[in-house]
């Protein structure tokens, strides 16, 4: 596969970009992932890299190698919804563009939404009402392995109920004076830039689930409204008990 890749770049007169990879998550044992320990252990990326370097060395194709942080969410929120492609591809998309050296601001739709109370309220009931499943389910379940992989589930629900309430805390904390011309606060009107990478994982836990009711969707379609228009009252597994708030103006 390595020739192959490095034989369509040079049919294409394009360079190769790679993330560059330190370490891959293998996993525990009893954590109900074996099938993923296994892919993992079988599809050794670290190998096929250094060999694909070495093959685009040898034949003259230049290697770019970019930070992986957060390529993956960034092409499921981002590029997945607004191009109509799958997530994977959409991830592949981000690599690219990071290799070109363009940054990746957050859409200011996506912004708006995480300030945007009555959504937050939304999103935090969902992961309530999660929660509340998988307990139940925990207390039925006799078999070790899915008891481990939902209480794994129920970690991370419990995480992102965290960071919802740190987000509503943090939004009546806000003070209402300093406002812009636009009746918003210069300081709030935009994401800072050293945190644009840690509100790309809170905007996945803000999004996916709440919306589209799981954690990794095959269709990210449906966030294309979000995404576009603001729009969130009408969009997601199940109808919103929020009448106000529901669209950014």
């Amino acid at each position: 596969m390595a020739h192959q890749v490095v034989d369509l770049a040079i049919q294409k007169g394009k360079a190769i970009a790679v993330e560059n990879l330190k370490k891959l998550k293998k996993g525990v044992r009893r954590d109900g992932k074996a099938t993923l320990r296994k892919r993992l252990h079988q599809w050794n990326v670290k190998k096929f890299l250094q060999k694909l370097k070495r093959v685009a060395m040898l034949k003259g194709v230049e290697v770019v190698e970019v930070n992986p942080a957060y390529t993956s969410v960034i092409g499921m929120l981002k590029y997945a919804p607004q191009l109509s492609i799958d997530k994977d591809i959409a991830g592949a998309y981000v690599i690219g563009r990071r290799a070109l050296g363009f940054k990746e601001d957050v859409p200011e739709n996506y912004e708006r939404l995480l300030k945007n109370k009555a959504y937050l309220e939304f999103a935090l009931k969902r992961y309530e009402e999660r929660e509340k499943e998988l307990r139940e389910l925990i207390e039925k379940e006799s078999n070790e392995y899915k008891r481990n992989a939902l209480k794994s589930e129920l970690r991370s629900v419990e995480n992102s109920k965290r960071l919802l309430i740190n987000l509503l805390q943090s939004l009546q904390s806000e003070p209402s004076g300093c406002e812009g011309a636009n009746g918003s606060n210069p300081e709030q009107g935009r994401v800072a830039k050293a945190t644009l990478q840690s509100v790309w994982q809170v905007l996945k836990v803000a999004l996916l689930f709440p919306i589209l009711g799981k954690v990794l969707p095959r269709d990210l379609s449906p966030l294309k409204p979000v995404l576009v228009e603001g729009v969130w009252d009408r969009v997601g597994s199940r109808s919103v008990p929020f009448e106000a708030g529901g669209r950014s103006q």
